[in-house]
């Protein structure tokens, strides 16, 4: 009996090894065969994802080396594989189960701080253990050298993001050859344009073919920042401020590129190699030395011409307002952050120019995620993050505010004159402020209007907002960092203003 028993004993035992080794073989082979890139390319759609990954240096180089799919998008083994396929496996289930990934904003998902979230920095350094291999450039050196500095803030796709999908338009190198051939010369203006008493003009820039519409926005007085009970209230847009101002004129859209690039191939040169300017107080206009080449594509592939001029520094926006002021005879600047709100607002005092609750255009409380957002009342007014797949539109996507301007709110958020304070309109004092220009000294500049990655809540005309000069500028590995642009702000630009003065007005 007891012999019995010991044989059924070691007859279970030896059963459940052979399940256990049967089940650990077939799981090895399941998780072999799912880890395929055919296996991921039945699966995720995204267009052209692997064509980018062929045409990339993980796929194409010269030592003929392979990168798969899961060595990037998965840790590697040992370090929490598993536990990650399961989750993205799941995820990916319940994707293509219940969703249309037609309706997916591709746009946003490859930008770089969503795809930080897909693709794990331990698997770059499993492969790339050596930061200073040999042949790397001193350029390389300096800017892995930057890396190791920041202790987490970058995270390596930040400068190499390419590398697994090709982007041409996604380059992190100097761009000497950006703006060169981008705007097509033809009837060069030689004057610049006119004013004609406070009306509208059209400027022209001397020396190229660009023009814009500046528009003549009467002087007065309003109530500048938001009641206590607008919805999505900000306390630093508080306590309300009766404001006068004189009368001005502002350009009908946000400087376009092809307006900033005839700045930059005027004042540029491909071999300038310092990022100062000379004191724009000196009267020749060619003291005024323009930008040097960018890092990348300031213009994240998105397109030029009419296109919102982005990732430029409020350094490098002051500069173009000194060159425009020189070479049109006017006084062009940014708009203070007053003169903002007043023209954005066009007369209204409610949170937008147009009849709307914000509280319908938000993905947020229980009603708007069940049954979606109302886009019907903003749609047509602004470009924001409902409706603008993750990018900034051209000037005639929208309409324009009762001033006759465009682009206001959403789009690009645009830089102010001002220096940023969080209590500034508590700082006034008592009565009608008149002509206020905010603080007289501080670290970063005033940004209104929102921009395309923002919802309702950030592009209401009360809405202030301000420059993060570090943050955005964490993958500039140049030492110093440039002083005109931005590395890692794509969604501000900024506008001009001309002061009315009566010596401006032709006779």
């Amino acid at each position: 009996m007891r012999l019995k028993r010991k044989r059924a004993g070691r007859l279970i035992f030896l059963s459940g090894m052979l399940i256990a080794a049967l089940l650990i073989f077939l799981g090895n082979k399941a998780v072999v065969k799912t880890s395929t890139d055919e296996y991921c390319a039945s699966c995720h759609v995204h267009p052209q994802s692997t064509q980018s990954w062929k045409r990339s240096t993980h796929y194409d180089n010269h030592r003929g080396i392979q990168v798969h799919c899961v060595d990037c998008h998965l840790p590697p083994h040992g370090e929490g594989y598993l536990i990650e396929k399961a989750k993205t496996g799941i995820r990916d289930v319940w994707a293509n189960t219940f969703k249309d990934s037609a309706s997916f904003n591709w746009e946003e998902k490859s930008q770089i701080e969503h795809a930080k979230g897909h693709a794990f920095e331990v698997s770059c350094i499993h492969c790339h253990q050596n930061n200073y291999p040999l042949g790397l450039t001193a350029e390389g050196r300096e800017a892995h050298l930057y890396y190791e500095k920041q202790e987490g803030k970058l995270h390596c796709i930040n400068c190499h993001i390419t590398v697994g999908h090709y982007d041409p338009d996604r380059q992190h190198a100097q761009n000497t050859s950006f703006g060169i051939t981008e705007v097509v010369e033809s009837e060069l203006y030689t004057d610049p344009g006119v004013i004609d008493g406070f009306n509208n003009y059209t400027e022209y820039i001397p020396g190229s073919s660009v023009s814009f519409e500046m528009l003549a926005i009467p002087g007065g007085t309003f109530l500048m920042g938001s009641e206590e009970d607008e919805p999505f209230r900000n306390e630093n847009e508080g306590p309300v401020v009766e404001v006068s101002l004189s009368s001005f004129f502002m350009a009908k859209i946000e400087v376009s590129w092809d307006e900033y690039l005839a700045f930059f191939k005027q004042t540029g040169t491909l071999v300038k190699t310092t990022d100062t300017y000379v004191n724009p107080d000196k009267d020749e206009v060619d003291a005024i030395s323009g930008p040097t080449p960018p890092y990348g594509a300031p213009d994240q592939g998105w397109g030029k011409g009419k296109m919102p001029a982005i990732t430029m520094t409020p350094q490098a926006a002051e500069v173009y307002c000194q060159w425009l002021s020189e070479i049109t005879g006017k006084t062009y600047r940014l708009p203070t952050e007053a003169e903002w709100e007043y023209a954005a607002r066009g007369g209204t005092t409610t949170p937008y120019f147009f009849e709307g609750d914000p509280k319908r255009f938000v993905k947020k409380g229980i009603r708007n995620k069940l049954f979606g957002v109302d886009t019907t009342g903003i749609n047509s007014f602004i470009n924001y993050i409902e409706n603008s797949r993750a990018r900034s539109a051209s000037p005639d996507q929208v309409t324009e505010n009762p001033y006759g301007l465009v682009n206001m709110l959403g789009n690009v958020a645009e830089l102010c004159s001002d220096w940023y304070a969080e209590d500034a309109y508590a700082q006034y004092p008592p009565g009608i402020q008149n002509n206020p220009a905010g603080p007289s000294s501080g670290k970063e500049r005033v940004v209104r209007g929102g921009s395309y990655r923002d919802d309702a809540a950030s592009v209401r005309s009360a809405f202030r907002d301000y420059t993060k000069t570090e943050d955005w500028m964490n993958t500039d590995p140049q030492i110093p960092k440039s002083v005109w642009w931005y590395s890692d702000c794509f969604h501000v630009g900024f506008r001009v203003v001309c002061e009315y003065e009566e010596s401006t007005v032709s006779d």
